[in-house]
């Protein structure tokens, strides 16, 4: 069962995410909860954390992106999420603990992202199922908002990547693209403030997302990889050169 504690060391500061996180963690090893249990409701979790339903829905999407739950929607004895895995404790808390503490060299997040999402989105190739595309899809329908502030599309962005490594079904690459997940925005953020033109840039970038996402879609593995990795480089490259 769930424990009814909150999380109340400096909880202010932390991502929602990582509250919801310490508490399965904390539940998991004290025994209250098993692989396979269900997490409680958006309405309760709120309550336990004191945070706001949006911030706990977002943190159960990041936790699946992870491979710690898996989420069904609807009212029936399927719906919630699940525990599916123990959280990867080791490489979250050391990539925590490096992101909270110093600041990671651009070159290096892109050449991670590079190794990491052109493997995954080969992998996930012709498997992803339709429901499993679905949340990626979701978020490119949200970014085509042409009223969409440039912050948001940039918080929608890094959500994007993070879903799209998350179609290879490796938890290890999906909580390493969870964990950096702030810093890649945090760098795209940066870069993007001095392009020239950012309407041309968000056009093309809503492109390549889409061109990278219906290759997986119809099975093309080696055509996915190299898309995925031309868009990651050429953001850069157009960003370094402005």
């Amino acid at each position: 069962m769930w424990s009814d504690h909150k999380v109340s060391v400096g909880f202010h500061l932390v991502r929602t995410h990582e509250l919801v996180l310490r508490q399965v963690e904390a539940d998991l090893a004290a025994g209250r909860l098993r692989l396979g249990d269900r997490l409680p409701g958006e309405r309760a979790l709120a309550g336990q954390l004191g945070v706001s339903r949006p911030s706990v829905r977002e943190a159960i999407r990041v936790l699946e992106a992870m491979g710690v739950v898996r989420t069904a929607v609807g009212s029936g004895p399927d719906a919630g999420a699940v525990i599916v895995a123990e959280p990867a404790s080791p490489l979250t808390a050391t990539l925590r603990l490096h992101l909270a503490t110093s600041h990671l060299p651009m070159g290096d997040i892109v050449q991670t992202r590079v190794l990491l999402e052109s493997w995954a989105v080969r992998e996930a190739a012709g498997r992803a199922e339709p429901e499993e595309l679905a949340a990626p899809r979701h978020l490119l329908d949200a970014m085509d908002d042409p009223e969409l502030p440039r912050e948001r599309f940039h918080l929608l962005d890094a959500e994007f990547h993070v879903a799209l490594a998350a179609l290879a079904g490796n938890v290890l690459v999906a909580t390493i693209m969870a964990s950096l997940r702030d810093a890649i925005h945090g760098y795209v953020v940066a870069a993007a403030a001095d392009l020239p033109d950012w309407n041309a840039t968000v056009d093309m970038l809503r492109q390549q997302h889409r061109a990278v996402l219906a290759a997986v879609a119809s099975g093309e593995g080696e055509r996915a990889a190299a898309l995925v990795a031309d868009h990651i480089e050429g953001f850069y490259r157009t960003a370094r050169l402005a």
